[in-house]
């Protein structure tokens, strides 16, 4: 299954997608002067990957904040807390799993700086069951990774500069996945900008920004000139998430605006000699107007529990979804867990990056809500890992397995029931490949530690004959598999051979 975001039109009028599970995997530039049509790219991206992912936007000019109203992001005006408070809020935010815009517009660009190295550290160090997929967007991102030192504070350039490395070197492991927009490539740090894969470069004029741009796409000098020539609107798209080849992007329309626009032409006023002068001098010693009192800043406690229980500014009527029956559902639903397991990359995934793509493939078949909560999704992906996908809550005897598999970790599970299933069917004993499988592991080293640990527990029995054939046995069922075959087949092939 494959998730694709609708930025426009592409060659031959065709869209212009983005591949999105593609993009958390491998990052994505964005370059282009001002007024090339940057910023409205990636509106265009965060609308249209709204529903599937969760998005954290560092703005530094507050243009996204407008994404609150039509797509529930909860804004966070950084300039009204504190250190620890932005700490807490960065926390909840993995914790939560809820989009946000932080709105730097209020601090000088030594405190933005600071602030935003302090919002992505937290969001970093977030606890390995929080690694859920997000898009982290950073705009303007010259001004946190620069290439050189300029006039903010050294503390302030290295605490940034480590934090934008961090999160593009490291990032994808614990789920985020960087997109940052710069206007000129040569103040962005060449080490951050190398580990994009993706690159959407739109109109520069400077040779030495449209060289780099030029070497990123692979074109040589005389094929970048066409950079010059862009429209506004107008990208050039390269990577594993857009195209193998460099192909012209028109990114399309958007559903929300940012709060500033850029100038437009307009008539002058009618007014001119003695009536313009009377505007300017007349009352000049008058009090002005009091200003109109900006709002209250959100307490920072208030503001965590609107992550914790989005606010939106006009909720939307509960949509009305065709009920279906627990039959089809149950029905779907292990449909979906074959799919994952098919995946030969799911077997080396953290269940909890896993559940985000257990949502994403039911809605596509229908189930606009998750059937499993996460706790039951780590129980079922455990037990269809093992090959067993139904509930099976009315046999009796699987029962008794999975009431003696409870008494083992929960990452052990799927281990006991693999053992548990070829031993009631009296197939051949699971190789050390397809248990280290099971288990998430590439090291059969490990699994013979595993076993030795629920054997341990009493729970199962191994015995090794004189050629060296191991069978396990499960003495509290009465079940024992046969011997190992050798060179016994992999996991899914060896799965099957169960069913």
């Amino acid at each position: 299954m494959t998730v694709a975001v609708d930025m426009g039109a592409g060659p031959a009028g065709k869209p212009a997608l983005v591949d999105l599970e593609e993009l958390l995997a491998t990052r994505l530039l964005v370059q282009g002067n001002s007024g090339s049509g940057k910023s409205h790219l990636l509106r265009r991206l965060l609308e249209g990957s709204a529903p599937w992912v969760q998005q954290i936007v560092i703005d530094p000019e507050g243009d996204f904040v407008t994404l609150a109203d039509r797509f529930g992001h909860v804004a966070v005006e950084a300039a009204n807390y504190s250190e620890a408070e932005i700490v807490r809020v960065a926390q909840r935010i993995r914790a939560h799993r809820v989009s946000v815009v932080l709105n730097l517009e209020g601090l000088d660009i030594d405190a933005q700086m600071k602030c935003a190295a302090t919002f992505l550290n937290a969001l970093f160090d977030a606890p390995r069951d929080q690694w859920y997929p997000a898009l982290v967007v950073v705009d303007e991102a010259q001004l946190f990774a620069p290439a050189v030192a300029g006039e903010v504070s050294e503390d302030a350039r290295k605490a940034s500069l480590s934090a934008m490395t961090n999160l593009m070197c490291r990032g994808r492991k614990r789920g985020l996945a960087g997109v940052i927009a710069t206007q000129r490539l040569a103040k962005l740090a060449k080490n951050v900008a190398a580990e994009a894969s993706n690159f959407l470069m739109g109109r520069t004029f400077l040779d030495i920004d449209m060289a780099r741009a030029a070497d990123l796409l692979g074109m040589d000098r005389r094929q970048a000139e066409q950079i010059r020539d862009l429209e506004r609107g107008h990208f050039l798209a390269l990577g594993p998430a857009l195209s193998r080849r460099p192909v012209a992007y028109r990114i399309g329309a958007v559903e929300t605006g940012a709060r500033s626009t850029s100038p437009k032409l307009m008539p002058m006023p009618a007014a001119a000699g003695p009536e313009a002068e009377a505007l300017l001098f007349e009352d000049i010693a008058a009090p002005a107007p009091p200003r109109e009192a900006p709002p209250p800043p959100v307490p920072a406690d208030e503001l965590i529990l609107r992550i914790n229980r989005p606010v939106f500014a006009e909720p939307s009527p509960e949509p009305v979804f065709p009920l279906i029956e627990a039959d089809e559902r149950e029905g779907k639903t292990v449909a979906v867990l074959r799919d994952i397991v098919a995946d030969d990359d799911a077997a080396y995934r953290a269940p909890a990056v896993l559940y985000q793509d257990f949502g994403v493939r039911c809605r596509m078949r229908g189930l606009h809500e998750p059937p499993l909560d996460l706790a039951a999704f780590k129980r079922r992906l455990s037990m269809a890992r093992a090959g067993v996908f139904e509930d099976r809550s009315d046999d009796a005897e699987w029962a008794a397995a999975l009431a003696m598999a409870d008494e083992l970790p929960e990452d052990l599970l799927g281990v006991f029931l693999l053992i548990a299933r070829a031993a009631r069917a009296g197939a051949p004993c699971p190789s050390d490949e397809a248990v280290a499988r099971v288990y998430g592991t590439h090291s059969t080293g490990r699994t013979r530690r595993l076993l030795g640990y629920i054997e341990a527990r009493g729970l199962i029995v191994p015995r090794t004959d004189l050629r060296g054939r191991r069978a396990v046995g499960i003495p509290r069922l009465g079940w024992t598999t046969a011997a190992e075959e050798p060179n016994a087949p992999a996991a899914p092939t060896e799965a099957a051979s169960l069913l």
